[in-house]
This record gives structure tokens, sequence and C-alpha cells, in this order.
């Protein structure tokens, strides 16, 4: 029992010092590297607790431990094309701290006020995030539409979850399984910016489109 508790112990203790230093070393990395790197650190840290060994340590780092979410090799292939995909466009694509593939995508591209039709220069960034989506186990979608303040909830809830519902329609159409697909309405509720001015409005009409791969898929 003694040469189990102290293999646990050698375990966790380097675990957690790899973890420390890789931290300390995400100061000059992008916020993509940095975030990569801080799940990988926290899975190795799991992976140590759980195995006692350093076998269990390197499954651990291979998992992005924040949501049960990974970021591997397809996800940041992903991440560069809806990037390229989306360059002029003003949709932000990012990599969340839990792993997931963020694209916030302002209502100017999306959806005409008071509409939930697609408009056309959003059609070819949803094609391109359905490419391949069809074929990769694991995936998850979040779509969650937003308004801004103007009107009350009984307008904007319902027309928030019609854009959502219009994304998930879309993708289906391209391929992708609407059983991965979960979607929500938020109205007003949520705003990125402030309701007062016109150009606060326009950020806050909004739809966010979420792609996460589940960490046992990787298992």
């Amino acid at each position: 029992m003694t040469s189990i508790h102290s293999s646990f112990t050698r375990g966790a203790l380097l675990s957690a010092t790899a973890a420390a230093l890789l931290l300390t070393g995400c100061a000059n990395m992008s916020e993509t590297q940095r975030n990569s790197a801080i799940g990988a650190g926290v899975g190795a840290v799991a992976g140590g607790l759980i195995g006692g060994n350093g076998t269990g340590a390197v499954v651990g780092a291979g998992v992005g431990a924040l949501g049960g979410y990974a970021w591997s090799r397809y996800m940041e292939n992903k991440r560069e094309q809806m990037q390229q995909a989306t360059a002029g466009t003003g949709v932000q694509v990012t990599q969340t701290a839990d792993n997931q593939l963020k694209l916030n995508v302002p209502n100017d591209i999306s959806f005409a006020t008071n509409s939930a039709a697609i408009e056309p220069r959003l059609r070819p960034i949803l094609d391109q995030f359905a490419q391949g989506l069809g074929q990769q186990p694991g995936m998850q979608v979040s779509i969650v539409g937003y308004t801004d303040s103007t009107g009350n909830d009984a307008i904007n809830n319902p027309l928030s979850l019609e854009r959502a519902n219009s994304v998930r329609d879309y993708l289906a159409g391209r391929g992708v399984n609407p059983g991965i697909v979960r979607t929500e309405g938020r109205g007003s509720h949520e705003p990125i910016a402030s309701n007062a001015t016109e150009a606060g409005r326009a950020q806050n009409r909004r739809v966010e489109i979420y792609l996460a791969e589940r960490a046992t898929a990787h298992r």
C-alpha cells in the first residue's frame, strides 16, 4: 500500500509541476496556443492523478479538460478554415476557454431586421462550417440567437430562436446531423454592447455558433 501511495504522490507532483511550468510558459503564446496548452496541462494533471504514473499523464494530456472538450488537430484545422472563410466579413472566430470553436456572426450578414431568413452572405460561411462534419465523430454544435433591446421579450425571444433554428436547418441541408445540434434563443438578454446606441444595438443583434469535440471521442 505504501508503494502505491508513493507512486500516486510522485505522479501527482510531477503532473502538477509540469502544469505549473506550462502555465508559466504561456505568457508569450497566442490566445489559441495558450488555451490549447492550458487545456492539455489541466488534462495532464488529471491524467497523473487518475493513472498514478506517467501513462496516465500522457492519456490526460490529450484532453482539453475544461468542459470535457478536446482541441484536436481537426479543431485547429477547422479554426483556420473558418478564419479564411470569414475574412473581411466581420465574423469573429475564436477558441473559447473550454476548447470550443466560436463564430460570432453579426446581424448585418446574417439576418435582416425582424427576419429569420438567412442572408446570402452567410451561406458560404455556413457551407464551409458544415464541410466534413457529417463524417467527424463526437462533434456537438450549439447555435444561440440574440436580438437588441428594441421591442419586448414576446417578440425578441421567439425571433432569436427562429434565427438559430434557421441556421440549424441550413446546416442540416448541408449534411450536418440535426441530432448533434442544439439551438437556443436568448432574445435581448446577455448584450455584448450598450443598447443605448445604434452601433451597440447592431453588435447585440447576432448569432453565435459553437463547435465542440467531445473528449471521449479520443478514448
